[in-house]
């Protein structure tokens, strides 16, 4: 399976998304592809945040290798899951889907809830990441019975 997390400018949320749920599926013994993008392209070539990197790190799990690359139609094609953290990003990544297929692909890793972004406020990397990570459980509970 292959999955992309998706949040706006791909330094902060989603690559922490993307190191947790291939720390995990590792863990479970899973052949998943865990990928990351922005919808911003502000980043694009960057790495992660270095308290995104900090956070992870504290949990044994290194995204500091991870570039930050902005989200783009093709995704649609590489990737069975796309996983985004708010609504503006679930806008924004609809607005590029092409059909009802690619469409179908896309949903916020936490149902109904959004992650918040911790960008402007250092203290809410831990909350974040505790909220990612039970949301990446969630969904490989979900999933990784399914081929």
């Amino acid at each position: 399976m292959k999955i992309l997390m998706v949040c706006l400018g791909n330094i902060c949320r989603s690559p922490l998304a993307e190191g947790i749920m291939q720390h995990l599926a590792d863990k479970e013994g899973l052949n998943w592809e865990i990928d990351s993008a922005g919808t911003g392209n502000w980043h694009v070539g960057d790495g992660p945040d270095h308290r995104s990197v900090r956070t992870a790190r504290l949990h044994g799990i290194d995204i500091s290798r991870q570039i930050c690359r902005l989200f783009n139609p093709a995704d649609f094609d590489e990737f069975d899951h796309i996983l985004v953290m708010d609504k503006s990003n679930l806008s924004n990544v609809l607005a590029m889907a092409r059909n009802d297929g690619d469409r179908k692909k896309v949903s916020m890793l936490l149902g109904d809830k959004i992650v918040p972004d911790p960008y402007h406020d250092d203290s809410q990397f831990e909350p974040v990441f505790k909220l990612i990570e039970a949301g990446c459980k969630a969904f490989i509970e979900r999933y990784k019975g399914i081929l």
